[in-house]
């Protein structure tokens, strides 16, 4: 037996704000069309699958195929119609007579299972249609065109229909060719229900997972689902006090006999914040990226620095949640500035100050610190996705 596969991916991403189309968006590092492809074909039931875009985005798709790959069963495209039918109907076309079964999903429904694609293609081998479809766990109400309730339908005898869905290949080719053109259905099973009768419900414990993006809120459902939104990270620093040097701690230059002694400003409490927002990010340390052997950072201000870092954050696709700062001082007293280093700190990253925590403690005249011979500072960061879908 041949089982074929047809992926409708000729649409937009309109209703989801993109101006591109949305199986092109990017999902922790895998656009939404190669993530479906690779669910279809990881299956190990499917014999050959046939990508259907629209012409317009034919250079887009040779680019990420390149870039991303795909599977040898994974055939070349097959341009679109102007219509959802259109488009399965070229699809259909271009798979060979020895088709016996062939499934129809839609590109955006990237987290599809091997359970969803092993039973619709069960029932289709014994009811000629498989169509995966959930049970409706709301109230449902019938409208009388003006948003008042007629009726409140029987949920039990209700479904909501979801793809892939499976048929005969020659019934649902027959369905396409028989049908009038204008019936203007917004699935196969509709057109197969209107010339045989009805189609086959399908279920699965995994089709409430198999969503479809079709709004921006889908798509960042769908990032939260593969990735989490909040990633933490850690800092620690440490400078000598020494005379001659300015003593700047937040951004803010503290009256004192002594200064930090660094190739930098030795702001310890931003080197700390730094190396915590880069290590949430996972882009390497403050060191890496600002080396003391650059001659550019020599006596820079640590504020400079901070907005570089944070700059690199924004462009890893994160932005600032909130952070946390101790800086370990014996002298001088820091209470009388924790204000002001927290409005320079938000400020420098744009931050609301209400997200920005800096607290001082003593080391009760223990260790380097509470001798006077250094400061130490830690820090914890807290970086969350930026909502892509919504630039």
């Amino acid at each position: 037996m041949k089982t074929s596969c047809i992926v409708v991916a000729a649409g937009s991403g309109k209703r989801a704000g993109f101006s591109f189309n949305k199986v092109f968006y990017e999902l922790a590092g895998r656009t939404v069309l190669f993530r479906s492809l690779d669910a279809l074909s990881s299956s190990g039931l499917i014999d050959e699958i046939v990508p259907v875009i629209s012409p317009v985005d034919a250079l887009l798709y040779a680019e990420t195929l390149r870039r991303e790959g795909a599977s040898p069963i994974v055939r070349d495209p097959v341009p679109g119609g102007k219509t959802r039918r259109e488009s399965v109907y070229a699809g259909l076309k271009a798979l060979g007579p020895d088709t016996d079964v062939v499934l129809v999903h839609d590109a955006a429904r990237p987290f599809v299972t091997k359970e969803i694609i092993e039973n619709v293609l069960k029932d289709a081998l014994m009811f000629s249609s498989g169509v995966i479809s959930c049970p409706v766990t709301d109230t449902v109400k019938q409208l009388d065109g003006e948003n008042g309730a007629l009726c409140t339908l029987d949920r039990n005898l209700l479904r909501t229909v979801q793809t892939p869905q499976a048929f005969r290949y020659d019934l649902l080719l027959k369905a396409h060719e028989t049908l009038p053109e204008d019936e203007m259905a917004t699935d196969d099973a509709y057109l197969f229900e209107k010339l045989y009768g009805s189609v086959h419900l399908t279920g699965a414990a995994s089709a409430k997972k198999n969503i479809k993006l079709t709004t921006a809120e889908d798509f960042e459902m769908a990032e939260n689902l593969l990735s989490p939104p909040l990633r933490t990270g850690t800092g620690y620093d440490v400078h000598r006090l020494v005379p001659g040097r300015r003593l700047v701690l937040c951004g803010v230059e503290i009256p004192c006999e002594k200064g930090l002694l660094g190739h930098s400003d030795a702001d310890v409490a931003l080197h700390a914040l730094i190396d915590a927002m880069l290590g949430a990010a996972a882009l390497g340390d403050i060191g890496h990226m600002f080396p003391d052997s650059d001659q550019k950072y020599k006596d820079i201000s640590s504020l400079a620095l901070l907005k570089t870092a944070a700059q690199a954050v924004q462009e890893a696709g994160y932005e600032l949640s909130n952070c946390d700062i101790t800086i370990v001082c014996q002298r001088p007293k820091l209470a009388p500035y924790i204000a002001q280093m927290r409005a320079v700190v938000a400020d420098a990253l744009g931050a609301s100050p209400d997200c920005v925590s800096v607290k001082a403690t003593t080391n009760e005249g223990l260790g380097f610190e509470g001798e006077g011979l250094g400061i130490s500072a830690q820090s914890i960061a807290v970086i969350k996705r930026r909502n892509q879908c919504r630039k």
